[in-house]
């Protein structure tokens, strides 16, 4: 074998090491996807900022918060490599973010969703509106502010990736702002869809999109400066189209200014004139773009097989000792010694997702360190000590039309009972599925006739969901059934302030009698497989698709519910005229005559009695009517079985007096709540409420937490605050976006985060506690928001209360 000068043999263990890494790579190309994600909840609040800065750091970015918003939600996703082409999704709260010094004239573009941010420097300030598109140069200083809760699209190339086009731009002195319009309009939205798909593409449409999105880059942003470069447009595509000669001409170790200059037809101190008139020397240039050319074979997944020394001839470089010299100065590693850096690092990535052992972790030593953090005790109880507390009242909150909302919750709902600390609160609450049969949970019952009433003249509440009140997308009703719950309430709790947490212990439950003739003191309860059930894609019987309801009586004192009748959904026309053809709008009277009831063949099946509120909620921070459907960091419809009698939930302060709200009262449910409901079945509850002000064991709680007599439960959501993370569109993004794989990691961080910030337990430790002792179950699938939820048992830390 002949070996060109200049390069050295490498060594065995090089090899061993190259080729092992490269064939890893090779066979997983498809699974290394390189996306990093980070979630505020996934970390206990005095880590949170340190995280985020260490997110913001792979975009060469440095973080200061601001307005003490350090523990605000916030998160990220991002994708690609910051030597070339990098794309990210950002959720944050006001803070200031400037580069991290570095030598690259990389380049940041940064697109706000939501509301304008300010870029300042030395000698310039301006102001980017949401939508617009601001680009600074990363070896430039400036600042740019982040004021409130923003969505930002953010996406850098590298030098390399702008010289590997031929781009014959000028470094910027101040930063630029293009408006969605022309090219920069058809860019802007390119990079929001690109965004939005971040996590779903496959390495090779990934590698498509990044030539994609850094070619059609450099063509808007060379056509957009051509007017402001010291050159005319036709002397700035004169330029662009010498860079692109010489890019086809790389490889010709012979490549010279007076051979390109030959080539475009212009003289050699011409084409040296146009080079210094951007900037740049014809030799500066070359050389850079051979060493950026090869520095990109070197990594390819096209060219990784290569030999470094072919690499080297491929690039121009006649010379392998002067390549090797070059590339170091460059790069700061020689060419061999970067590829095997760059192969590791695959390799380390893909070792996270590998099963059985691997050699790195048989040839390391085992962790001997079991530290766990003193000032973090453990606990098994919540309950604040009694002493010294002011006697409680008991008030008494009926449902009527001035005391409920339907379908949604604010923050702006005027207060219908106002408390103190302690005190307890007889609360009716009304099912909206009363009217799945009127005749049996409606009618003599003067109170739900009231809400429920609903004539061509009248109709007593007319807002039914988030939705516009003049039915003006689907037509259905007044709100839309943009949620559909009746919430009684909002109850206002003296001297609750954000950052506190309520506390709500449900002390009982009884179903509410029905009053119909005949049926008077008997218990009933309605279940509608709906069309958004999990099930509804999947029948196997005909007709296909179809909904259906069951109707039960409950029997409390037994402890169980028996289906009477259930009938299929038929077309149903409400009062004011509109036909229904789908279960989508509630509160809709249902005709007896109109549908085929047929009676419960199954006699012997009892459906054990699960009494619990499904929707326990504050009022939400965000300024909106919030459907009140998906769950989130408020509460809200949490459809938990395990928050019945005894339980409590924690929920964290949003706003002044924390605007309780209940409602969807179910007699049973199972874990999933798979056809779309439970046995919803009207309830009136006794709950404690108890507000914790700034108690330091609940500084870390972003999210609903419940407690039973032996368990913690942790509710894990797809998108834990879906309304910062997608911003206006969060009401309709959450129902397209929700998994139960978002779920499941939301539930495992938030089970890490509470046994390591309450408990004390080291990573590792927790972990294995997880693995071994949590339970983690699917809440349900159903409520735009799916929900996983990991159960702690408290007995496991009972040995260390001894």
């Amino acid at each position: 074998m002949l070996l060109r000068p200049g390069l050295a043999f490498p060594s065995s263990q090089v090899q061993y090491n190259q080729t092992k890494a490269l064939n890893a790579l090779l066979r997983t190309s498809d699974e290394g996807m390189n996306v990093r994600q980070f979630i505020a909840e996934s970390y206990p609040s005095d880590t949170r900022a340190h995280m985020w800065r260490e997110v913001l750091a792979e975009l060469h970015l440095h973080s200061v918060a601001v307005d003490g918003e350090s523990g605000r939600y916030s998160s990220a996703i991002l994708r690609g490599d910051r030597e070339s082409v990098i794309v990210a999704r950002l959720v944050a709260s006001s803070q200031v973010l400037s580069s991290i010094p570095q030598r690259s004239r990389m380049l940041m573009g940064m697109i706000p969703l939501e509301a304008a941010l300010e870029v300042a420097g030395g000698s310039f300030s301006l102001k980017v509106d949401s939508g617009a598109l601001v680009v600074v140069q990363m070896d430039r200083p400036w600042e740019i502010r982040i004021s409130g809760s923003n969505r930002i699209l953010v996406f850098g190339l590298s030098d390399a990736a702008m010289q590997r086009r031929g781009a014959g731009w000028t470094p910027f002195a101040e930063p630029r702002c293009y408006s969605p319009k022309g090219l920069a309009s058809v860019f802007i939205r390119a990079m929001e869809s690109a965004a939005t798909e971040i996590d779903g593409f496959s390495s090779a449409e990934w590698q498509s999109l990044e030539q994609f999105i850094a070619d059609l880059f450099v063509t808007m942003i060379v056509e957009a400066e051509a007017t402001d470069m010291r050159s005319t447009p036709s002397l700035a595509a004169l330029f662009n189209r010498i860079t692109v000669a010489i890019e086809k001409r790389l490889h010709d170790p012979d490549l010279s200014s007076a051979k390109v200059a030959r080539v475009e037809g212009i003289s050699e101190r011409y084409l040296q004139k146009l080079f210094e008139q951007n900037g740049e020397s014809f030799t500066h240039y070359l050389r850079e773009r051979r060493l950026q050319r090869a520095r990109a074979a070197l990594v390819t997944s096209a060219e990784i097989r290569l030999p470094v020394a072919d690499v080297a001839y491929s690039c121009g470089f006649g010379d392998a000792a002067n390549f090797n010299r070059v590339f170091k100065e460059r790069f700061g590693l020689p060419p061999g010694a970067f590829r095997i850096r760059h192969l590791e690092s695959q390799i380390d990535g893909l070792n996270a997702e590998q099963r059985g052992w691997p050699v790195k972790a048989l040839a390391a030593k085992k962790a001997a360190s079991r530290a766990r953090a003193d000032h973090s005790p453990r606990r098994d109880e919540w309950d604040l000590p009694t002493a010294g507390r002011p006697a409680s009242t008991h008030h008494k909150l009926g449902v009527n039309t001035s005391n409920v909302h339907w379908g949604y919750f604010s923050r702006s709902l005027e207060p219908v009972l106002e408390i103190s600390s302690g005190d307890t609160v007889e609360i009716e609450t009304l099912s909206q599925h009363a009217s799945d049969a009127p005749e049996l949970m409606i009618a003599g019952d003067a109170t739900a006739e009231e809400v429920f009433h609903w004539t061509s003249d009248r109709k007593s509440v007319d807002r039914r969901g988030a939705g516009p009140v003049d039915a003006s997308i689907f037509g259905r009703g007044a709100g839309e059934g943009f949620g559909v719950h009746i919430c009684t309430g909002p109850i206002y709790v003296k001297n609750a302030e954000p950052g506190d947490v309520i506390e709500v212990r449900i002390e009982d439950m009884l179903p509410r009698p029905s009053r119909g003739p005949g049926h008077e003191g008997r218990y009933f309860g309605s279940n509608v497989a709906a069309w958004w059930g999990y099930h509804y894609g999947e029948l196997l019987t005909e007709p296909k698709p179809r909904e259906n309801i069951t109707i039960y009586e409950v029997f409390p004192e037994d402890g169980y519910a028996q289906a009477l009748y259930s009938y299929p959904w038929a077309p149903q026309t409400d009062p004011y005229g509109v036909v229904h053809r789908t279960y989508d709008y509630p509160g809709v009277p249902v005709n007896a005559a109109s549908v085929d009831i047929r009676r419960a063949t199954r006699s012997d099946i009892r459906i054990p009695l699960r009494p619990h509120f499904g929707v326990i909620a504050l009022a939400p921070r965000q300024l909106d009517l919030i459907d009140s459907v998906p769950p989130a960091y408020f509460g809200g419809n949490l459809d938990n079985w395990r928050l019945g009698k005894g339980a409590s939930v924690f929920l964290p302060v949003s706003v002044h007096g924390g605007l309780l709200s209940v409602g969807d009262p179910h007699a049973a449910q199972g874990d999933g709540e798979l056809s779309g409901t439970a046995i919803e079945c009207s309830m009136t509850g006794r709950v404690k409420i108890t507000l914790h002000k700034k108690d330091p064991r609940f500084k870390d709680l972003t999210y609903p937490l419940i407690e039973t007599h032996g368990e913690w439960v942790l509710t894990g959501f797809s998108h834990p605050d879906y309304l910062a993370e997608f911003g206006a569109k969060g009401q309709g993004e959450v129902y397209a976006k929700s998994s139960l794989d978002l779920a499941m990691k939301d539930a495992f961080r938030k089970a890490r985060r509470f046994l390591m910030s309450v408990q004390g337990f080291s990573e590792d430790e927790a972990i294995a506690v997880m693995s071994a002792a949590v339970d983690f179950g699917v809440t349900q699938v159903v409520d735009g928001n799916w929900g996983v939820h990991a159960i702690i048992r408290k007995a496991i830390f009972e040995s260390e209360q001894e």
